[in-house]
């Protein structure tokens, strides 16, 4: 009699010991991803480990760089290759160039998935692509894919931009490294806004924007980040918002007490002064020698950097006593050393001219301020 019950007990030990197994199983694998909600709203798995990344997309490598995260990049795009000019993160980090590469890279190109895949990266971070897209590389190639994002950066406290940090830093247990990013950028937006907050603002206009190329002085912003944030009048502010193509007759009319040059258009204003140099001498600031060079900022989307940098040496030409402290150069490399890990402002002003006074005859850029009051 007793020998059928252990009979008869046994399957049911059994049964129980592959059920145990199968829970202990189904909870490790668990254990092993965590749900993370993209900046398109898509839920992603992702593994509670990544040591393997790659980063496609405008501006996707720069944040990676931003959480202090080159050592998980496995691949970079061809475009990343390329272009080593304009970007303080791929100055900062030249390393970089020798990575395998991961397709062709540049706006609305979409990587190479079978190069990808043989890297065998942990997770493929993106930006500027639909859901549908980023389901699609995620389905093709088994990777979990996450999309960040810039937002539109109207200041340069983005919520988009924030909520982008934080997700990559959860993935990448950069948490504590997101939060001092954000914590930076905050700080220097209540930094310039307690400078100006209480200034006549000076009137300004900004040419030689880039916007899909190179352009001249009558390529403006209407709501240009940098003099916003110090309170500085954008004459061209009365066409709306965003980018915007002008007439150059505009600027005899509306006449401001100060032009600043995006030097990435710099030699096509050159050459438009040579041929016609009583348009830009009819200009109030250019007969006051009132003409200021700034390090371009928009390319491969935002260089936040840069755009901040702009932003003090703007300050310091337009109000000098509230800048007194601030020497433009110095201010630019302590952003540069925060964000990307290395002051490169003297390699940008190589390349573009760097923050200065603008001689439209001779095409000089001079390191000169105004002095304080």
């Amino acid at each position: 009699m007793k020998r059928k019950v252990i009979v008869m007990a046994f399957p049911i030990i059994l049964i129980l010991f592959l059920s145990l197994g199968c829970v202990s199983t189904e909870t490790q694998t668990q254990a092993n991803t965590v749900k993370i909600k993209d900046m398109l709203g898509r839920e992603v798995d992702v593994p509670t480990k990544v040591s393997r990344i790659v980063a496609a997309g405008p501006g996707c490598l720069r944040l990676i760089v931003y959480l202090n995260a080159t050592n998980f990049v496995v691949g970079v795009e061809d475009f990343e290759k390329r272009f080593n000019f304009g970007r303080p993160y791929i100055l900062a980090h030249p390393e970089l160039r020798n990575l395998p590469t991961i397709g062709p890279g540049g706006p609305g190109k979409l990587p190479d998935l079978e190069e990808i895949m043989k890297l065998k990266p942990d997770v493929i971070f993106m930006t500027y692509v639909d859901a549908k897209t980023a389901d699609d590389i995620q389905a093709k190639t088994g990777i979990p894919v996450v999309v960040l994002s810039y937002g539109k950066l109207g200041t340069f406290t983005d919520e988009e931009l924030f909520k982008s940090l934080e997700i990559a830093g959860k993935i990448l247990h950069k948490e504590k490294r997101a939060k001092e990013i954000i914590e930076f950028i905050k700080s220097v937006q209540k930094d310039l806004e307690e400078r100006t907050k209480d200034v006549t603002p000076k009137t300004a206009y900004v040419g030689g924007i880039g916007y899909k190329g190179a352009h001249g002085i009558e390529s403006t912003d209407a709501s240009y980040p940098p003099f916003k944030a110090v309170n500085a009048y954008n004459v061209a502010s009365a066409l709306g918002e965003g980018h915007k193509f002008i007439d150059k007759e505009k600027l005899l009319e509306w006449q401001p007490e100060y032009i600043f040059i995006d030097e990435g258009g710099l030699s096509i204003v050159l050459e438009d002064y040579k041929k016609n140099p009583e348009f830009y001498n009819s200009l109030k600031a250019v007969r006051e020698g009132k003409v200021y060079g700034l390090l371009p900022y928009n390319f491969y989307a935002t260089n936040i950097g840069t755009a901040i940098a702009d932003a003090y040496f703007i300050g310091k030409v337009l109000y000098p006593d509230k800048f007194r402290d601030i020497d433009p150069k110095e201010k630019a490399n302590e952003i540069y050393q925060f964000l990307v890990g290395k002051p490169v402002y003297e390699e940008l002003a190589k390349q573009f001219g760097g923050f200065g006074k603008i001689n439209l005859e001779n095409g000089s850029v001079k390191y000169s301020l105004p002095k304080n009051p």
